[in-house]
């Protein structure tokens, strides 16, 4: 189980046919329209609502000011053989913080990418701030967890390439072919990624800098890898990219 917490969070599992627990508003039943419509709309779909009484729902959620509705839904974690590898995969390495993780899977579900592992030391993808950062998308893209190894050898086995993703020395990330199957390696936020985990992939990969910065943003740079494989994606096929490329 884990928890959903806002009316957005809620709505999104709802569309996306996720399984329910329950679903839990603060107080009396909302005069806010989208709040009394989402929950009859969950009460037709036969999930259990419960009003919990003042306050109560102040205490139990992780915000500092949240929002009056959350849900206990299942997991909506695959295992690794269900990530599908006929586009670009976003592996995250030893990604601890939750904002850049949520926003990470919400540009890969944005740009259609295969699915998203998270691997090493990454925050939990389903820690609080990690779900509300994806903003609904963990519900629209593949999300596992594995080890790094067995991630890169399951795709490996499936015909992708793996690359690496490092500061300086790479291959441009506008030089790779990223429509054929790739898995693409994020590393740490603070020290990317280290020998060990580069010695596993195939390639590595860099984004050209011009400024004095020293390094890019973990959510920024792969963002910019996700967005760069759906530009060269145009016109290769008649229909708009999907999730599932």
């Amino acid at each position: 189980m884990c928890v959903l917490e806002g009316p957005d969070l809620v709505q999104a599992a709802l569309e996306a046919a996720v399984e329910f627990e329950a679903l839990y508003l603060d107080g009396v039943p909302s005069a806010r329209d989208e709040w009394r419509s989402l929950a009859t709309r969950a009460a037709k779909q036969g999930v259990r609502t419960f009003y919990l009484a003042p306050g109560v729902l102040e205490r139990v959620a992780s915000a500092t000011a949240p929002q009056p509705m959350l849900a206990a839904v299942r997991l909506p974690v695959v295992g690794l053989d269900a990530v599908p590898c006929n586009g670009l995969v976003l592996v995250l390495h030893d990604v601890r913080d939750p904002g850049n993780a949520g926003t990470l899977v919400r540009s890969a579900e944005a740009a259609g990418a295969s699915g998203v592992v998270f691997t090493g030391q990454s925050v939990d993808p389903v820690n609080p701030k990690t779900l509300r950062a994806t903003a609904g998308a963990i519900f629209r893209v593949p999300v596992a967890c594995a080890t790094l190894e067995s991630a890169l050898a399951t795709f490996s086995a499936k015909g992708a390439v793996s690359y690496g993703t490092v500061i300086h020395g790479g291959m441009s990330y506008r030089e790779v072919d990223l429509r054929r199957p790739t898995a693409v390696v994020v590393g740490n936020e603070a020290s990317g990624l280290d020998d060990d985990a580069l010695a596993l992939c195939d390639e590595r990969m860099s984004i050209e800098m011009v400024g004095a910065a020293e390094s890019l943003n973990a959510g920024v740079a792969g963002s910019l890898i996700l967005f760069e494989a759906l530009r060269q994606r145009e016109g290769t096929t008649a229909l708009p990219p999907t999730p599932s490329l």
